[in-house]
């Protein structure tokens, strides 16, 4: 297809998503402890220590988020905004950029930091397969349309989606070009990447392009790179060089929903972790996150 009849075929249906202007929506009014404040060093950006994560089973552009519909998943984001979290960790793969700029009609743009991350094995599974050239085009696609889809002129972080070979920045050269200029230019705030093998987190810590890591930990090793003793001490080397760091699977993608104390203090105890993303369901889940957050104080 086209890049041109691409972009006009995502246009119209950024035309036909729906507004809930006129959706029932109930403000809580009960308290709840304040979600930490944090600036991500060098890029500037300040925002919630604890962000809202939007891919719970999350593929193909559908997650169990967005699977409540519009109504369901646009005001949960806005229970999350109310009761103080600034952080949105949103994906192309999760499908969950229009119900966010939905949310947008409701949540001030200034005073929230969108994520959002670049799924490239939409257009070839080994990127090498692809020329700088088709690279460079992809990104560019990918970049404008994430923009019209959210509505928004500037993305504050933007991660290269889950990524996994020992070359991985060799390998996407193309894509990570791109991403520069348009931090460069101001367009994205902040770039990174999102691992899903040790060898490639341990490339990403020793790459400068990279200035926030999204990678997976908890106690038990859960849906993580490797075991806890050999993640942590790549994780600890984006602090050593400056980038910051966001903590992902802390519960274990659901899976250790009964151990979520221990796991929150574990996280919390770090002492390497700038943020970290759980991906709530409910209103009650992220009021349950911000009260554990509150109760085990980062050291």
């Amino acid at each position: 297809m086209k890049r041109r009849d691409f972009l006009g075929r995502v246009a119209g249906a950024a035309m036909a998503a729906p507004l809930i202007g006129s959706v029932a929506y109930s403000k809580p009014e009960d308290s709840l402890p304040e979600v930490p404040r944090v600036t991500f060093g060098k890029t500037g950006i300040a925002t919630t220590r604890l962000a809202q994560g939007t891919g719970f089973n999350g593929w193909n552009r559908q997650s169990d988020q967005t699977r409540q519909g519009f109504e369901g998943f646009v005001n949960l984001l806005r229970h999350g905004y109310d009761r103080g979290i600034r952080l949105f960790d949103l994906a192309d793969l999760y499908g969950t950029h229009y119900y966010f700029r939905e949310a947008l009609r409701f949540i001030p743009r200034e005073e929230v930091t969108i994520l959002t991350k670049l799924w490239w094995r939409y257009n070839d599974e080994n990127p090498k397969r692809l020329s700088l050239d088709e690279q460079r085009r992809s990104a560019r696609t990918a970049v404008e349309r994430f923009r019209m889809e959210l509505g928004v002129d500037a993305i504050d972080i933007l991660l290269m989606h889950n990524v996994t070979s020992a070359e991985w920045d060799e390998d996407m050269a193309g894509y990570l070009e791109v991403l520069q200029e348009y931090r460069d230019r101001g367009v994205i705030r902040a770039l990174g990447m999102s691992c899903h093998t040790l060898v490639a987190l341990k490339r990403a810590a020793e790459t400068p392009w990279v200035e926030i890591a999204l990678t997976r930990i908890n106690p038990y090793g859960k849906h993580m790179d490797g075991t806890p003793e050999e993640v942590m001490p790549v994780q600890r080397r984006f602090k050593e060089r400056g980038a910051n760091v966001i903590g992902m699977k802390i519960f274990g993608a659901g899976g250790l929903v009964d151990k979520r104390d221990e796991c929150m203090k574990f996280a919390q105890n770090l002492g390497y972790l700038d943020a970290m993303t759980i991906g709530a369901r409910s209103p009650e889940e992220i009021d349950d996150n911000i009260r554990l957050m509150a109760k085990y104080p980062a050291s």
